[in-house]
């Protein structure tokens, strides 16, 4: 990690353990004329969750996908740690009611990055998929056709196909967002355990309860206007700033955020087959888009 930009980036980052999972140095992404991320930096290391905040077209998206590396990014770089396994979970999905898939095959989905899409199941794959149905309560699920279920348990089933990746590098788009609420709680604490066990996690959230349960906050507004501890980074003032007449203050100090146009997973669409085919990579040092949300409380 010679660049400068992203010595720099390591520089400012005081929580950094060790070598950092995920860099990301001075990325801008434009969409022809429009830039959807202006330059922005940032390191997780090993063991951090990572909230990003933002309304909507402020980068959010787009960032977990140039962290990902499925979006390349117009300047800058991203650089991961030898042998890192990312898993993505995106937020917008639809289904072709022409390829259905069951549960089970879904989940295997999770251990392609291992095996390939011809690749034998192992016991160690049968272990990783068993243990993630487990952990995300789908494994009575696994006979059901996946287009068949609710909203709350896709989003499970999705979020345990990238448990059963093992992932070092664990990113998720609005993941509760329009869940019921044992589906939010059961995410919730997947981050939760996922970090404390030494995976980095990054996830969007308009949920500001969401992002007060992570190690860090970055607020964004095409691009990052601050990062830190999240009572350091869900202030009023910093909130205003991002989010402007979107942000609602109550008679008791608390602060709401009203966006809108976001997919509600559990009464809208279905999962596109192709979109399900799981994002894993292995990477060695490697260079390199979004129903009215929940209302969350600032607590």
């Amino acid at each position: 990690m010679d660049n400068p930009a992203i010595k720099q980036t390591l520089a400012q980052s005081s929580q950094l353990a060790g070598e950092p999972t995920v860099v990301a140095a001075d990325v801008c992404v434009h969409y022809g004329s429009t830039v959807a991320l202006a330059p922005s930096s940032l390191a997780v290391p090993a063991g951090q969750s990572v909230s990003l905040v933002g309304p909507n077209g402020s980068g959010k998206s787009t960032l977990l996908l140039v962290l990902a590396g499925l979006l390349r990014p117009t300047s800058g770089t991203v650089s991961r740690r030898d042998g890192t396994r990312v898993s993505f979970v995106a937020q917008h999905q639809s289904q072709h009611r022409w390829m259905p898939l069951s549960v089970r095959e879904v989940l295997r989905m999770g251990r392609y990055g291992e095996r390939g899409l011809l690749g034998r199941m192992r016991a160690a794959d049968r272990t990783a998929i068993e243990s993630a149905a487990e952990r995300m309560d789908v494994t009575g699920l696994v006979r059901k056709p996946f287009g068949d279920l609710s909203g709350g348990q896709r989003q499970r089933v999705l979020v345990a196909q990238a448990l059963a990746a093992q992932p070092d590098l664990l990113l998720l788009d609005e993941p509760i967002t329009g869940l019921d609420l044992g589906s939010q709680q059961r995410i919730l604490d997947l981050i939760a355990d996922e970090s404390a066990s030494g995976t980095s996690v990054v996830l969007s959230t308009h949920h500001l309860g969401e992002a007060r349960h992570t190690d860090r906050v970055l607020l964004l507004a095409g691009c990052v206007m601050a990062d830190g501890r999240p009572d350091d980074v869900l202030r009023p003032p910093l909130l205003a700033e991002a989010f402007g007449n979107r942000m609602i203050r109550t008679n008791d100090g608390a602060v709401v955020i009203d966006d809108h146009g976001h997919v509600d997973h559990e009464h809208g669409g279905g999962v596109d087959a192709s979109d399900l085919i799981p994002q894993h990579r292995h990477d060695h040092v490697h260079h390199d888009h979004s129903g009215q949300d929940h209302v969350s409380p600032e607590r």
